[in-house]
């Protein structure tokens, strides 16, 4: 018998917005709908973060209304 082994659920995945450091020694990153603000700097190296997609496990920001 095994006990307490729950059936796995399945990750759903989906190609998110992100924000990315633009320097090539910062690999700084953060989903669209978890910023603070407008994102224009990094908050690691102080460099430009530009718009991009990825493909990522699906998570809710309760926080934000969408």
């Amino acid at each position: 018998m095994v006990f307490g082994k729950k059936p796995m659920e399945e990750i759903k995945m989906a190609v998110t917005k992100v924000w990315e450091c633009t320097s090539d020694s910062c690999n700084c990153w953060v989903r669209d709908n978890f910023r603070s603000k407008e994102i224009t700097t990094c908050p690691i190296c102080s460099s430009q973060m530009e718009s991009s997609e990825k493909e990522l496990q699906v998570i809710h920001n309760h926080s934000v209304a969408e």
